[in-house]
């Protein structure tokens, strides 16, 4: 089976699936979801620190794992079962601070690379999981169902559309970017385009969550599908930045088409932070 075939397979299958958890397992403000949302987060950690090793920065994977859930775990546990909003600060201290003391103790040859694995460690805190933890943060707004599902449309657009604007209208527009010479001009904008759509739209056909008190509520969207797909646009391009840094083409192989699983969050991980502030900015 061809890539392509690979990739058009899991879209089908994934994306109806991942909207029907969303509308469908809402309880415990989308338990089942936010579980995902953990999980992999834990698996996006272990292949960053496979990145990470390219260039000497080590750390386990299953120690990068249990790191990178650091905050989506405490996010959960903020929102699906009532835990004060603190135990994220609570949880990230103690996981810097086992990167700082655990190796007080160590042998000498294992004191050689402290640093190394410190400064890996505090990056699979940060990507991709505290960039994940802003889509549990969304669960504990107002009728999440519908601003997580928006969201995930927004970003699912981008990337479709894009695919399919640069195969049609991308031939002669490549390779504008070092970082990704395989996209093209034409694919920016057809994902920009259709997911600022989807804002705007999202305006007339769900106007009790989105209305606008502070600004006209078409503008409001127009600027929230924007911001978002630019942030899910750049959220691919800056991680194909990481896999050209480490020398290699995808992050993994566990998502048949589509490489590793930050090869497949890349762009959910960036746009969810500022998907959250610009509907809590624009919308409440």
């Amino acid at each position: 089976m061809s890539k392509l075939v690979e990739r058009l397979v899991m879209f089908a299958v994934g994306v109806p699936a991942t909207l029907s958890i969303i509308l469908f397992l809402p309880q415990k403000h989308h338990l089942a979801a936010n579980s995902i949302v953990i999980v992999l987060s834990a698996l996006g950690a272990a292949e960053f620190a496979g990145m990470l090793a390219k260039k000497n920065i080590s750390i386990g994977s299953l120690e990068a794992a249990i790191l990178g859930v650091s905050g989506p775990v405490a996010m959960t546990l903020a929102v699906s079962f009532d835990f004060s909003y603190q135990a994220i600060g609570i949880i990230f201290i103690i996981s810097s601070s086992w990167l700082i003391i655990s190796r007080v103790f160590a042998s000498e040859e294992a004191l050689k690379d402290t640093i190394n694995r410190a400064a890996g460690g505090f990056a699979v805190i940060l990507y991709p999981g505290m960039f994940m933890t802003w889509i549990i943060r969304m669960s504990g707004l107002p009728s999440p169902k519908m601003v997580i599902l928006i969201f995930l449309l927004i970003v699912f657009a981008n990337d479709s559309a894009a695919w399919v604007a640069g195969l049609l209208f991308g031939k002669g527009n490549r390779g504008i970017l070092k970082v990704s010479p395989n996209k093209s001009l034409a694919g920016f904008i057809g994902g920009i385009l259709c997911s600022t759509l989807i804002g705007f739209g999202a305006v007339f056909f769900i106007p009790d969550i989105f209305t606008s008190y502070r600004f006209p509520s078409p503008l409001a969207g127009l600027v929230l599908g924007f911001l978002s797909a630019v942030a899910a646009t750049m959220g691919d391009l800056g991680e194909s930045a990481l896999k050209r840094s480490s020398d290699i083409k995808d992050s993994g192989h566990i998502i048949p088409g589509r490489g590793g699983v930050l090869d497949t969050i890349d762009s959910l991980s960036l746009a969810a932070p500022v998907y959250y502030v610009s509907y809590w900015v624009l919308f409440t």
